[in-house]
């Protein structure tokens, strides 16, 4: 069967999957239009909390970035309910491989034949899970950061993505108040995080090692770039449970030992999650 664009989509649901931290954020962003934005989580509290977070927030969205006052929001445990017609899915769950090829194969027979299927994955390409997908042109990577303080998204196609899904999306996702880059070529870790990666491995070393504390890096960084923005702050927003599995993900990739598991495992181990569980590299977040 031939792929073709999503039609009629200013009247249709958009729908998230995963409702965590970036989730929920995601979702808040796409809510801007006014259309119809469902939540779907395993966990019905995890969807809940999500639409709660976006309610509290989007008031203050709108009056900054713009938009529609108007909000329809739904939080859904039912995964074939929360896709019916929805013209766009963005993924965001766990750095999961065998998650995401199983979610994505549910997604291909659930969602609406011209949906397009995006992953918000910061470090699988979506080429690695589209081996159950009957029509991978309409699957790619939508990878975002932490809107809405960065409103920053990247495109990169699956291989197959049909060029249409991403001049559509290019044109489309700055009436949400976010800011699109096309990936050029397929790379793990994007743009960005391709770079980030490399900052990130050296500032957990340095810590592992013993070389330094945190707040040094961090000290460091900020006055030598001015940059507000620090490693491990910065770490502590994504969550340490994330960046341990995107570690392991390059380090696989790569083909090297990650040096600095152990002691980003011995933070998860004690509930050291960041700023979600109140305490990561900082113990300041209340």
């Amino acid at each position: 069967m031939t792929y073709t664009l999503p039609v009629n989509f200013a009247d249709r649901p958009i729908t998230v999957i995963g409702g965590g931290t970036l989730g929920r954020r995601i979702a808040l962003m796409l809510s801007l239009q006014g259309a119809e934005v469902r939540v779907y989580d395993t966990d019905l509290g995890v969807a809940k909390a999500a639409v709660e977070y976006i309610a509290t927030q989007r008031h203050r969205a709108v009056e900054e970035l713009g938009g529609n006052p108007a909000v329809r929001l739904a939080a859904k445990d039912d995964l074939p309910g929360a896709l019916r017609d929805s013209w766009l899915v963005v993924e965001a769950v766990p750095e999961k491989l065998g998650l995401k090829q199983a979610l994505f194969a549910d997604l291909d027979q659930l969602a609406a034949p011209d949906a397009i299927l995006a992953s918000n994955s910061s470090s699988f390409p979506s080429a690695e899970f589209i081996g159950g997908v009957s029509s991978p042109e309409r699957v790619l990577n939508m990878h975002f950061y932490m809107p809405p303080a960065v409103r920053s998204v990247e495109l990169m196609s699956s291989g197959h993505t049909d060029p249409q899904i991403m001049e559509l999306l290019m044109a489309e996702l700055p009436k949400y108040a976010l800011m699109p880059h096309l990936v050029r070529k397929q790379s793990t870790g994007f743009i960005f995080n391709r770079i980030w990666a490399a900052i990130k491995r050296e500032s957990l070393l340095v810590v592992a090692e013993g070389v330094a504390e945190p707040r040094d890096v961090d000290a460091l960084f900020a006055d030598v770039f001015k940059s507000e923005t620090t490693p491990f702050r910065f770490m502590d927003e994504v969550g340490l449970d994330v960046v341990l599995d995107i570690e392991n993900h390059y380090c696989e990739v790569a083909g090297v030992e990650n040096k600095s598991a152990p002691m980003l495992q011995e933070f998860i181990a004690k509930g050291w999650l960041g700023v979600k569980s109140g305490r990561g590299f900082y113990n300041d977040y209340t």
